[in-house]
């Protein structure tokens, strides 16, 4: 028996690559630094859902606007009730209503709604009226606009597209195998979109970020980062945002989110100093890991700065799985289109190790 399923193959896939070994994320053939920065999310999501839908356009920007436009008439289910949630919890509860299917309208309107709950659950939870979509804006443009009630700089723009296209795929992670596990009873992508968001939200998977900052927060209250991380370790607790299941060298996703807050610690209204705090916290984690845990290969993975990023833009900490959701949401889709193309109904076996039935004298 392997725990986990570690180096189980389960499935076959044309989607993303994990070069665990190497450092490398490849998706739809493309190095992720051709892709990070360089391509937006929506041409990104045409790309990993390329031949899974007959009618995709080449341009899937206004499909992707007018469905945010759709789904903001969900909001009316938004009630006291939800807004005592978790937020990620909220957003998951209003995309439970959305219609299951597997046609593009469908995958659109999915892909469309993690960003228009997530802003109206913030702006409701702050006592604000939900701001209505701007079906004209990119995918990123209107995520901010409608957190905040006022346009995105370029560089904040260009760094959230980062962010989503940055996460939009990574191989058969737990939320995606989710996903897939009920692609493959032929369910539906709503209901693969559920499976994926409800593993996502796990604090060994998606749910990781948010912590982050409090460890920031508490290492600078503390004013010591050897002496704050050390106890963390005595204590037994697990450093959030190093470490990786896969990857034995750094992430190379953490590269690509670092040198978007790194331009946006540049803007006018940045803060440089945060993010040269963070990297100090940073190296001192690695030594610290590195001394305590030689065997191991510890580094830093996509969610530090993750969490810098996404405290820039003003995304509450308690938001940041809703945000990982926004662009991770391309890839379930992709990936139960994938699986229920293959027709197969996924059922691994299992070893029974309880007690067996007493024969009787």
């Amino acid at each position: 028996m392997t725990p986990g399923l570690e180096g189980i193959i389960a499935a076959e896939t044309i989607l993303s690559d994990v070069d665990g070994q190497n450092g490398r994320l490849i998706i739809r053939g493309f190095e992720l630094d051709q892709l990070a920065g360089q391509q937006s999310f929506e041409d990104v999501t045409a790309l990993l859902w390329d031949g899974f839908f007959p009618d995709l356009p080449r341009n899937l920007a206004p499909r992707i606007g007018a469905a945010r436009s759709r789904v903001f008439a969900e909001l009316s289910a938004l009630d006291t009730g939800l807004l005592d949630l978790s937020p990620v919890e909220a957003v998951r509860a209003l995309m439970g209503r959305l219609a299951d299917g597997d046609d593009l309208d469908t995958a659109l309107n999915l892909t469309a709604a993690p960003v228009v709950f997530t802003a109206a659950v913030v702006r409701a939870k702050a006592g604000l009226a939900p701001v209505p979509p701007d079906p004209e804006l990119s995918h990123a443009a209107d995520s901010l606009r409608m957190l905040r009630d006022r346009p995105g700089t370029p560089a904040e723009i260009a760094a959230l597209d980062t962010y989503l296209t940055t996460v939009c795929d990574h191989g058969l992670n737990a939320s995606t195998f989710a996903a897939r596990v009920v692609a493959s009873t032929q369910a539906g992508l709503t209901s693969s979109v559920l499976a994926g968001l409800s593993a996502l939200k796990g604090p060994l998977h998606g749910g990781a970020p948010g912590p982050i900052i409090q460890m920031l927060d508490g290492i600078a209250a503390r004013g010591d980062a050897k002496a704050w991380i050390l106890d963390a370790l005595d204590r037994g607790d697990r450093l959030m945002g190093f470490g990786h299941r896969v990857y034995r060298v750094r992430d190379p996703r953490a590269d690509a989110l670092k040198g978007a807050v790194r331009r946006l610690a540049a803007e006018p209204e940045g803060k440089p100093g945060r993010l040269a705090f963070a990297e100090t916290v940073e190296q001192a984690v690695l030594d610290i890991l590195k001394a305590r845990k030689p065997d191991r290969s510890l580094q830093t993975n996509v969610e530090f700065y993750t969490a810098l990023l996404l405290e820039a833009l003003a995304f509450p900490p308690a938001t940041f799985t809703c945000v990982f959701a926004m662009g991770r949401v391309a890839g379930w889709i992709a990936h139960a289109r994938e699986e229920a193309v293959c027709g197969r109904l996924i059922r691994p076996a299992s070893r029974y190790v309880g007690l067996r039935p007493r024969v009787a004298a």
